[in-house]
């Protein structure tokens, strides 16, 4: 079958010598505007190299877009709601947590902090829901002609943890803008959208630094021991100083979290003896990242602790992936939202999401994935790009697991497969120019949301981000070196 396209923004191929003298500039242009990281195989703190960037900014439904935009708070509030739902995350985990120990791990902390009595009931949720435009449609061909060439967009995952890109979404159009002007196509630019990804997140923050609420106060931020996507993080802190100069920003790891810090008697956590007013992880922590027993035990101090976290130990389990495909069961999705036109418009962003656990859905879905493996993904726990598998790996997975209790650990779901668009990936040390190459997007919606159990304080959507990788390529994360910053062109189909 013949993979549906969208058609560039302007004709390509570009002429030799005008692309390669594009390119050149925009790699500085870049350089001295932060879309950069640090070199993962030449690491030093001295220097960024850029980040990988697509020269033109890549075609996306102006339609399918608003509505994603329109649909992040309903999402946000979701989230918010199966967070502080003890029982569904109890029994949704119950079998993953027996095979997936830093799940376990997470959890036993929320348990513990939960018995004990929270001490802060306030949670700060910045969210993305990642999603990709499907080309496949289960209608006839005369029922979906007006949605050529694509269908409709679906649910990739909605990350809880670490949602980064607040800055390099921003910045990708804002490059892309500078190249369209080199080409002579400024009048291109009004049909990018307005990206206020990075305000949109740091005013979460300070929102929640003010709802603590306590004098002297200052803003945590827990990093890697070595940071890669340094710009994207460091101009969170710019946009917070700028803005809001009197807060002090600390970034510390979990290890110097548990050598710096301590509760006082009434459970705040105090830094270089200030409290800390939010606690705001700017990484996942894979399993392989996030061994030590001195880690946890600062985890579970923050959680503690009277820091308003984002995310909370609640909201990190309600962001995976068990949990999510949970939601999409029959009935679930109404027992958090009601029966409402809202919770139709969730179920409809669904692709197929399938548990792997030892009961009969969970044996339907192996059979299902061995007969036809290219079909699915097969996703564990852990955030982050690398650690998906995909077709034939999926199938020697299953074979490997079908009778261990690990294949819990993870979910099966079905392929998207969105448009092909042609375009260039600029990327750090390679050839100039770069090959003209099929790419296939995914956008990101940021949402913001802060509130108890019983009250939310603010619901909003909160920018976007747009990653585009080769369109043989399974993954697609940038700080992984997977993929690349991009920004959607809305196009009126």
């Amino acid at each position: 079958m013949t993979q549906a396209r969208l058609a560039s923004c302007i004709p390509l191929p570009l002429e030799h010598k005008l692309l390669v003298s594009v390119i050149e500039k925009a790699k500085d242009w870049a350089l001295m505007h932060g879309v950069g990281m640090r070199d993962r195989k030449n690491f030093t703190k001295d220097s960024i190299q850029i980040a990988p960037f697509v020269l033109l900014p890549s075609p996306f439904p102006r339609t399918e877009f608003t509505k994603a935009v329109e649909l992040q708070p309903v999402l946000n509030e979701l989230m918010h709601k199966v967070a502080h739902d003890d029982e569904f995350l109890t029994c949704t985990l119950e079998n993953a947590l027996q095979v997936d120990e830093f799940t376990a791990n997470l959890f036993d902390i929320w348990v513990k902090v939960r018995d004990e009595g929270m001490a802060q009931p306030i949670s700060l949720g910045m969210l993305r829901s990642d999603i990709m435009l499907e080309s496949r449609c289960p209608h006839t061909e005369n029922q979906c002609a007006k949605h050529t060439p694509y269908c409709s967009w679906k649910q990739v995952e909605i990350n809880s943890i670490a949602s980064g890109f607040g800055h390099l979404g921003p910045v990708s159009r804002e490059i892309q803008s500078y190249i369209l002007r080199q080409l002579g196509q400024p009048e291109l630019i009004k049909n990018m959208p307005a990206n206020l990804a990075l305000s949109g997140l740091c005013s979460g923050i300070t929102e929640a630094y003010d709802l603590f609420g306590v004098p002297r106060a200052v803003i945590l931020f827990v990093v890697e021991e070595v940071s890669y996507n340094i710009c994207d993080q460091r101009f969170h802190e710019f946009e917070i100083s700028e803005k809001r100069p009197e807060i002090m920003i600390y970034r510390r790891t979990l290890t110097e979290i548990y050598d710096e810090t301590t509760l006082n008697d009434k459970k705040q956590l105090i830094l270089d003896g200030h409290p800390v007013a939010v606690v705001y992880y700017r990484s996942g922590y894979e399993p392989a990242q996030y061994p030590s027993a001195k880690e946890w035990d600062a985890r579970l101090r923050v959680e503690r602790s009277t820091a308003i976290k984002c995310p909370s130990i609640h909201y990190q389990l309600a962001g995976t992936k068990k949990v999510q495909q949970a939601l999409a069961a029959p009935g679930v999705l109404e027992k958090f939202m009601g029966a409402g036109a809202a919770t139709g418009r969730v179920r409809d962003i669904f692709t197929g999401l399938y548990s792997l656990d030892f009961d009969e859905n969970g044996e339907r879905a192996v059979d299902m994935a061995l007969a036809d493996a290219e079909r699915f993904v097969l996703k564990p726990q852990r955030e982050g790009g690398g650690n998906n598998l995909y077709g034939s790996d999926v199938r020697e997975a299953l074979l490997r697991m079908r009778h261990s209790r690990e294949r819990a650990a993870y979910i099966l779901m079905e392929r998207i497969l969105p448009p092909l668009v042609a375009g260039y990936v600029v990327r750090p040390g390679a050839a100039v120019p770069p090959p003209l190459t099929d790419l296939v997007s995914e956008l990101g919606i940021f949402g913001v949301i802060i509130g108890t159990k019983d009250k939310i304080y603010c619901n909003r959507q909160a920018g976007h981000m747009l990653r585009t990788k080769l369109a043989d390529a399974n993954e697609g994360g940038v700080a992984a070196g997977l993929g690349a910053l991009d920004s959607p062109y809305l196009l009126d189909l």
